[in-house]
């Protein structure tokens, strides 16, 4: 019914409120779906040139100079978040264009500032503070395996939130997992602190397939965390070890990576950890340091002497 409705002169609220109900929509995962709804508030609620409010503003009148106004006022609330709703708008008015009532996409033409690379790493001692906080309470005890996991053996968050224990054989004590992102299977084994926490947790909830459930069944079944929830419980042993709000779960693949890169670990053994298919994925995760620095210099030095000699 609301197809009819829709016209090329018709409030850009209305197309968003259609796209809403579409089965595209539909379709998301249910984070992505509020991530979405938040982003698509914040865009209908932004003055445009003329004064109105996105959603106010008829469809055939919003042009690329008006979404170079509109992300200017994003940006005010961080690069990233303004590369996401620009992005969303982006979908919303492809969605427009698919149902013939637009013809060009405003959002193609704007000028766009480059998500800023997240360099933030934890230091041992903060990773070992949170690890500790975490078993230090049966409430936070998944919590801390999930990071843990996602620490020693490099991986995404929300591919250790997910898996299930016909992943690790406690046995032969190695963890087989075919990453959710890029499909690459790694096949990693578990050291002997983890293996000691993972045979402590099987006691406990090895009668269910996930290996770092959310301890209270919900609906008579233990399910893994959502990606929101996870992050306020994450939050939640940050603030109770008082570490820096800046941290976040998501940095312990890119600090162990660059651990390992430090390490003097050869690029091609990192891969087969990270999953990564090339070397030019690592970039982001590598960090100039001073101790990366001197370990290169050392190793010069000495090889000069070497041949000195």
């Amino acid at each position: 019914m609301m197809i009819l409705k829709l016209k090329h002169s018709s409030p850009i609220s209305d197309v968003v409120e259609y796209y809403l109900t579409s089965k595209s929509f539909s379709r998301l995962k249910g984070s992505t779906q509020k991530e979405y709804e938040s982003s698509l508030r914040v865009a209908l609620d932004t003055h445009t040139l003329l004064g109105k409010k996105l959603g106010d503003t008829r469809l055939n009148k919003f042009k690329t100079k008006c979404a170079n106004h509109l992300y200017e006022q994003w940006l005010d609330r961080g690069v990233s978040r303004a590369n996401k709703i620009s992005t969303i708008m982006s979908i919303i008015f492809n969605k427009a264009i698919s149902l013939d009532i637009l013809w060009h996409n405003p959002m193609i033409g704007i000028d766009r500032v480059p998500n800023p690379p997240r360099k933030v790493m934890w230091t041992p001692e903060q990773v070992n503070l949170f690890l500790s906080t975490a078993y230090g309470e049966w409430k936070w005890r998944s919590i801390g395996l999930i990071v843990q996991m996602a620490y020693e053996w490099a991986q995404r968050l929300g591919d250790m939130r997910l898996i299930t224990w016909d992943k690790i054989d406690l046995d032969n004590q190695r963890m087989d997992l075919t990453q959710s992102k890029r499909g690459a299977d790694v096949h990693l084994p578990i050291s002997a602190e983890l293996m000691h926490i993972l045979k402590q947790q099987h006691k406990s909830f090895g009668f269910q397939s996930f290996v770092a459930p959310q301890i209270n069944p919900s609906d008579g079944a233990y399910k893994p965390y959502r990606k929101d929830n996870l992050s306020i419980y994450i939050n939640s042993v940050k603030e109770a070890a008082d570490l820096p709000a800046e941290l976040t779960a998501m940095d312990m693949r890119r600090t162990a990576i660059t651990e390992m890169v430090e390490a003097g670990v050869d690029v091609m053994q990192i891969k087969q950890v990270s999953g990564h298919k090339n070397i030019q994925s690592l970039d982001p995760y590598i960090k100039h340091t001073f101790s990366g620095a001197s370990s290169a210099l050392a190793q010069r030095q000495a090889h000069k002497v070497k041949e000195e000699t």
